[in-house]
């Protein structure tokens, strides 16, 4: 199976600022992904034209949608989005926000799959590194999140973790292995010159031979500031 997750920007290049919801399009279809994980995806904001682009994006693709909107936007707003091609079991949503700051949220979906259920998170973290392990540990103790604990579980989006701090405390501890490592093979931001690794995965459970790796086409460094991470994986 194969996963895709993207901080796709709004469908605003991070090098040209040019709205092309349909660059976000082709780089999502060229890698045939069964599962598609998003961030930063708007929903009637004047800087996309007003575009409903869960809907869009779902219509193109033909998959279930499960979108959650996590900031406000005048009219509209933005945030993650899950397009699966497999039923959606179970769905979710919980707010990762700490107070002030910029709010922040996770999606928990149980994913009935060829090869059995899948347990799969998609979230985009905070900028502070506190924050993040704030962020994570209210994840990780969630009650909705410990329900699906006999499952194989993955938790994919922008960690914005520069420093790779994550993997070796909250998320080791609690049993997750981090796919995108070493970090210099994995490096998604900015996408034109990226020496960010920002996106990543992490599993925890049976899966079978997962690994991932980064999309380095020329159209996805110009469709947005963040490079698509692909995770290929079976469950046992």
């Amino acid at each position: 199976m194969r996963l895709l997750s993207w901080n796709i920007h709004k469908g605003i290049g991070g090098r040209d600022r040019r709205y092309s919801l349909h660059r976000v399009l082709e780089c999502i279809e060229h890698e045939q992904p069964d599962i598609i994980c998003l961030q930063e995806v708007d929903r009637h904001v004047g800087r996309s034209r007003h575009d409903d682009q869960p809907r869009l994006l779902s219509h193109y693709f033909r998959f279930e949608s499960v979108f959650h909107p996590t900031v406000t936007v005048a009219n509209g707003g933005y945030g993650n989005l899950v397009l699966s091609r497999f039923p959606v079991i179970s769905r979710h949503r919980i707010s990762l926000r700490q107070g002030m700051k910029k709010p922040r949220g996770a999606q928990m979906l149980v994913l009935e799959t060829p090869q059995g259920q899948l347990h799969l998170v998609n979230t985009h973290l905070g900028l502070a590194e506190a924050e993040r392990r704030w962020q994570v540990q209210r994840l990780l103790g969630h009650n909705l999140f410990r329900s699906a604990d006999p499952l194989p579980s993955i938790i994919v989006g922008d960690f914005n973790d520069w420093r790779n701090t994550l993997a070796s405390s909250v998320l080791g501890v609690s049993g997750f292995r981090q796919l995108t490592t070493p970090p210099s093979r994995f490096r998604s931001f900015p996408a034109w010159m990226a020496v960010g690794s920002l996106d990543k995965a992490f599993v925890r459970g049976r899966f079978v031979e997962p690994h991932g790796r980064i999309v380095r086409t020329s159209l996805a460094r110009e469709a947005s500031d963040h490079l698509p991470l692909v995770v290929e994986f079976g469950l046992q």
